[in-house]
């Protein structure tokens, strides 16, 4: 644990507050993508399959849990809550997003650290978590229309990938044998879907205007 680690899961984190307090409070889910936070839900069911199996810390346990518990609850929220459901803009949000889980898949079943059930789930879920925003970064394109705490959430999601790549910067130079490749380039691919957000969503905030994303 470092303090750019921490960060990150405290970032990862407020980004599901600020989804949830949007989704409980004004009970509306309008500018987010279901196929998104479907796929999420798939990222952190295949990831942490060890959870009643190798405890790590308590620390790392919640952690799981708190992830697990929220991504499907919001996803419950998007397709089953009567109120919430009807602010749900199916009509924008097409992207299919099952064509993103089968290459994700095969590139698992192909580079992974050790051929087991386990492993091979880790890295497929590290691949899906890479494209995962992509069905939310076409929605707001699509809607130009991202309110607050929409806007915030996002950036939420990506500055946690940003922290945790300095994680790992930091990590390399002071743990000797440091090495995770699949992590590592995968992050660098998430973080690059992020660019053209960040962009937009630092202008939007240095001009005092309301954030829109380019068609």
């Amino acid at each position: 644990m470092n303090v750019f680690r921490l960060a990150g899961d405290m970032t990862h984190l407020l980004s599901v507050v600020v989804l949830l307090l949007k989704i409980h409070t004004i009970k509306s889910c309008a500018g987010i993508s279901l196929k998104t936070q479907e796929l999420y839900a798939l990222v952190f069911a295949a990831r942490y399959l060890d959870l009643f199996v190798h405890f790590v810390s308590l620390y790392n346990t919640v952690m799981k849990l708190v992830f697990l518990a929220s991504s499907f609850s919001i996803v419950w929220y998007m397709k089953r809550h009567k109120i919430v459901r009807r602010t749900y803009d199916k009509d924008h949000d097409t992207f299919r997003h099952y064509v993103l889980v089968l290459p994700c898949l095969l590139l698992a079943l192909l580079i992974n650290e050790k051929f087991t059930f386990r492993e091979v789930m880790w890295a497929f879920s590290i691949y899906l978590e890479a494209v995962a925003i992509f069905p939310q970064l076409v929605l707001l394109q699509r809607t130009r229309n991202i309110d607050n705490l929409t806007g915030q959430y996002v950036f939420f999601l990506g500055a946690y990938r940003v922290l945790y790549i300095l994680n790992w910067i930091y990590r390399y130079f002071t743990e000797p044998h440091f090495v995770h490749w699949i992590s590592w380039m995968a992050g660098i691919v998430q973080t690059l879907l992020y660019a053209d957000f960040f962009f937009y969503y630092i202008m939007s905030w240095k001009n005092n205007v309301k954030l829109e994303l380019p068609a």
